[in-house]
Order: C-alpha cells, then structure tokens, then sequence
C-alpha cells in the first residue's frame, strides 16, 4: 500500500512544479550536515572537498524507481570506484528506514536521512512543494565544485549516465 500510495504521489509531481531553483552547475558543494543511516552526523561540505562525490537524491527508500537507481550505483560500484567516485544517497527518510533500505540492498556507500530539517534536499533546491520529499536528482561535484548535474530522473541506468559524463570529461 504505500508503494502505491508512493507511486501515485510521484505521478503528480509535473503538476506542482519546480519547488527552488536547482544547484547549478559550477556552484560549491553545499555546507549542510545531515545523519546517514547508522545516526553519524555527515558534512557534504567535507566529503567532497577532495575528488569526485556524488550526491544522488531519490524519493523514497524501498520503492520501484528508488530501488533501481541505487542498484545501478551498486551494480557498477567497482567502475564507480576505479573513476575515484565516492558516493552518498539522499532522501527524507529516517535512519530506520534508510538502514533497512541499504541493508537490503547491499548498497556499499552511505544513505542520508535527510527527514527532520531536510536541509539537504532544501539547499541543493529539489525539495517538492508541499516539502514532502526530495525530487529524483543527481550532482556530481569534483573537488567542491558541481560538474554535473541531472535532474531526468534517472533511474535504471543512474551509474552508467555518471561513468559516461566521466569518460567524456577525461577525453
């Protein structure tokens, strides 16, 4: 029932909007803190200072198109991780329910439950109206900076539109 009721909320998203403008391109890295999974306060602001990070948003844990995208990263974790790709998902879940979101899946990077402020979702402006939760985004920064950034809501092929974005920046 609530992957229905979860399904059905995401279909109506066109129809609100956009809820802030998005992290751009060039723009740093924002300086929030937020909880990962196991209740360890995590600065995005540290983790990506140095190298690639990426910081991929998903609704909600444990649904269809959630489940896909972090799949995808985890699938092709080895390639991730050859392109120095450090990696950390996002949704305004809480910590029970991202731990037994990674725990289930076997993701090998860290989930961050940005619930209770969601100062997160709010700085990087993917926040739905109504601030339900986060909209299907990915940023990827390389030394602090924003390299990349897509919002179509990749799911199934999320690691593989990174490792192509990589390969064609190295060229």
């Amino acid at each position: 029932m609530k992957t229905l009721f979860a399904t059905l909320l995401m279909s109506l998203l066109p129809f609100f909007g956009d809820a802030a403008e998005k992290l751009a391109v060039g723009a740093s890295i924002p300086d929030v803190t937020c909880n990962d999974q196991d209740g360890n306060a995590v600065s995005l602001a540290k983790e990506g200072a140095k190298g690639y990070l990426l910081v991929y948003f998903y609704p909600k844990a444990k649904t269809g198109g959630c489940t896909k995208q972090g799949c995808s990263l985890r699938d092709n974790w080895s390639e991730l991780q050859k392109a120095g790709v450090n990696v950390l998902g996002v949704s305004t879940d809480d910590e029970k329910l991202q731990k037994e979101f990674k725990e289930e899946q076997k993701f090998p990077f860290r989930l961050l439950a940005d619930k209770e402020k969601k100062a997160v979702s709010e700085a990087f402006g993917i926040l739905v109206p109504l601030k339900l939760f986060a909209g299907r985004s990915a940023f990827l920064f390389k030394d602090g900076k924003c390299v990349y950034a897509d919002h179509k809501g990749h799911t199934g092929d999320q690691a593989q539109v990174i490792l192509a974005f990589l390969a064609g920046a190295k060229k």
